[in-house]
Formats: structure tokens, sequence, C-alpha cells
């Protein structure tokens, strides 16, 4: 892309603004870096060292709206009097990721879905990593792609990408795309269409050949419908609990199957490092993608044994008098809940709450009336919560802080049994984020 004597605007001051600011100077850009809060001293430093102007903790309109060419956070909704303003001007906005794409030659391994994008991302990482692969990590996860592309000389990257990053790619294209699933979140951000949200996520799929690969859940019905009214071009690998899969992956009770360049690699599930349905279907995901970049088979049955879980997800904390407490701050949505709840195998305390972005809890009713016997709301609004289990579970109370949660929580669990934090919800009501909410539920069940 021509940068000769172009401003480039980039809204954020994060990880991934400051790594597009970065690329950007490298390529000869104009560049300047504008942040409506108060941009982290360390990224502050890394811009004044690369000596790039910027400013924190308010927007210059006038010298944003001309820009040749705008680069915003994903974490900027369109809603934004900035974003009206840049749209009513008519600037071309893009992501970071879109950016990074423009000046990479490296093979691009893209996970997006509503749950288990982490894990399958991580754990494919892991595979191509021992397999010896020169692979880099980035997108929601790892550092800056942008950043990566101007100071690293990886063949291979492995990106895990939201929706709202998704949203703003237009020319990147994915060698091999992942779908884990789709159920409704961040319906706040779509106008609260499911419609809107999953064609969101189909636009991983954008520009793909016949000579790339996508893997898809052919389990979720929302994927299959979608598929079948916006057929792929590329190579299709889906991954099955139910059906046995000629080109893809499969897994019954007993076995995991992946099948791919006639070769089949089979393992009992029993061996996998994460235990739980959904645990299986992200490792068929990052199985299948590993044998497509031609991984032993060997290494990748080695590989699907020996990961280690991203923290905030489904994490052991500690066994306190015979009381097993689970972090799992990053399911932010009821799916992710239902995931977690499903894996319960003892009676369970199950912290839940924070802003809820359009959930239907009856979708947890079952699996609440199995394994819940108390609950602890934590959020400051918990109306829906206290509505939708009243009378399912035996008590129900309200926490302010981590600290009450898991103190109210170590009361009501019994020797053998869990308390499981799994909000359902995003953090920002009382917590800086999903991290910051898991980093004070540990420290508190530490202090115990």
């Amino acid at each position: 892309m021509d940068a000769q004597n172009r401003l480039l605007v980039i809204l954020g001051a994060g990880e991934s603004g400051v790594g597009a600011a970065i690329l950007a100077q490298a390529k000869g850009w104009r560049v300047f870096v504008s942040d409506g809060a108060n941009i982290k001293p360390s990224f502050q430093q890394e811009l004044i060292e690369q000596r790039i102007a910027f400013e924190s903790g308010s927007h210059d309109l006038s010298r944003i709206l001309s820009a040749d060419l705008i680069i915003k956070s994903p974490g900027i909704p369109e809603t934004a009097a900035i974003m009206q303003a840049i749209r009513q001007k008519g600037i071309q906005v893009i992501s970071e990721i879109e950016f990074g794409g423009y000046y990479s030659n490296a093979k691009h391994i893209c996970i997006t879905g509503s749950n288990g994008k982490t894990t399958t991302t991580m754990w494919c990482y892991h595979m191509l990593k021992k397999a010896g692969l020169n692979v880099g990590l980035a997108g929601n996860v790892g550092q800056s792609f942008a950043k990566q592309i101007a100071t690293e000389a990886f063949d291979i990257y492995v990106l895990e990408l939201s929706s709202f990053q998704l949203d703003d790619m237009y020319a990147f294209r994915a060698d091999i795309a992942i779908l884990t699933n789709i159920t409704p979140d961040h319906l706040d951000r779509y106008d609260y269409q499911m419609d809107n949200y999953v064609r969101s996520k189909f636009r991983i799929l954008q520009n793909q050949t016949a000579a790339d690969h996508f893997i898809y859940n052919a389990d979720d019905t929302t994927i299959n419908s979608y598929l079948k009214g916006m057929p792929s071009n590329a190579q299709l690998a889906p991954f099955s609990l139910t059906t046995v899969q000629e080109n893809g992956g499969y897994a019954d009770q007993q076995q995991l199957y992946i099948n791919i360049n006639k070769q089949q690699l089979t393992m009992s599930i029993h061996d996998l490092a994460l235990k739980g349905k959904h645990n299986t279907q992200n490792a068929l995901a990052a199985g299948i993608a590993a044998r497509l970049v031609e991984i032993r088979t060997d290494s990748v049955r080695e590989s699907l044994q020996d990961f280690t879980n991203v923290e905030h997800r489904m994490e052991f904390v500690a066994k306190v008098n015979g009381i097993e407490f689970i972090n799992d701050s990053k399911a932010t949505n009821i799916n992710a809940a239902w995931f977690a709840l499903e894996s319960m195998d003892k009676p369970t305390v199950w912290i839940v709450g924070g802003v809820d972005k359009g959930n239907d809890y009856s979708e947890l009713d079952e699996l609440v009336s199995q394994k819940v016997k108390s609950i602890v709301c934590l959020g400051v609004d918990n109306q829906k919560i206290i509505e939708a289990f009243t009378g399912k579970v035996e008590v129900i109370v309200e926490a302010k802080t981590a600290h009450e949660a898991v103190a109210f929580a170590y009361q009501l669990a019994n020797k053998e049994e869990t308390v499981l934090l799994s909000p359902a919800c995003a953090s920002f009501d009382l917590f800086a984020n999903y991290e910051d909410r898991g980093q004070q539920f540990k420290q508190a069940v530490r202090m115990l």
C-alpha cells in the first residue's frame, strides 16, 4: 500500500494501536495516535521512543478528520461520536489486522467463534511451535500482529479474531479459517440482531480461494444453515461429536479421529489435556489445522496431550478444606458458562453476574437444576439473574467485590464441592476487564 506522504490516524493506543503505529512508521506513513482515555505509561514511552505523535485523554477532531486512512481499536463502537464524524467524512476505517495483512507474506491461520477461540488458538500455536515451525501468535492474544510484521520474520501466524476485528477487515485472507461455534454474544454491538453478528463471524471466509481451508463445527446449526446460503470457496474440513467426517475430524465417547491428507490420527479422548465436550471440539479444530500444515500425526497427538490451558479459562485455582475453586472469568456469555457448568461433576456454588449483554438465562435452567446448589451474584445489577433462578437453587446471595463473593461461596460450599466463577457477563461494572476479575478472584481464594 502506497504510504507516500499520507496521514494515518490510529484511534486507541493499546497493544494493537501502538503496534500498528510502529509498522506504519516503518512503512513511511505520517502517523498520529489519538486515545480519548489516558494512554498507559508503558505505551506512551514506546511512542515517545519511536518519535510517533500522539495525544492522550482527548481527540483532536480536525487532525483526525484530515486522515487519509484510520485504524481503530476493536473496542470503539460505531455509535461513538468520533466514529460518526469519521463516517460522515467518508474516511476509510480498517483494523490493525487488516493493516498488518497489507505487509504480510506469511501464512495465516485465523480462529473465530463465540466460544473456544482462545483455547483453540493457543492449542494450535502450541502444536506448531512444538513441531519447530517459525510461528507467531497475535490478534486477541499475544503481541500486536502489526508490530510483529514490523519487527519479526515469522513464516506463519496463528491469529485469534473477534467479530469486532473482522468487521474492519476487507482485503485480508485466511489461508486456514476456523469457526468454533456461533451463539448469541455482543448483540448490543449488532443492534440486537443475531443475523448481523453471524454475518460478522463469516467475514473470516472473505477472499478465501480453492487453495485455502475452512475448518468448522458441523454440529452447529447456525453455521450449517448460513453455509448453505453462502457457500465457501475454500476446501471444507468440518469437525463433529455426532457424525463421522471423511475429511476433517470427529469424536465418539472414547476416541478422537482426524482424517487429513489421507492419513488418520486416532487417540483416546481420555488422553486429551483438557476435559469436557467443548475442549474435544477445540482439540479437533486445532488438530485439523496442524495436520493441514503437515505436522506429523505423532507430534499432533503429543501436543493434544501436553497442552496447558490459558489463564481465566476453567483454571484450577486451589483446593481449600476440600473445596475446589475454579476461575472461568473469561466466560463472558451464556454459552461459555453453559460449557463450564456442563463439565462440573460435583455440587457447585456458581458465581455469576456483571454487565448483561442481552442474556437469556433460561438456556441454563436444566444445567443449574442438575449441578448448582447455590448462586453468588457478582454485579451491580443482579435482578435478572435473581428472577431467573429463584426457586431453582437453595440460596441466592449478592456480592459487590471478589473478596465478598469468595467469602460467601466458601460458607455455602461443603467439602468435595466446587466453587465456580463463570460469570456469563462482561466485567466492567465492577472490574477493569475479565483478567482483573479473575485475578481478584484468585487473590481472594488464596487469602482464605
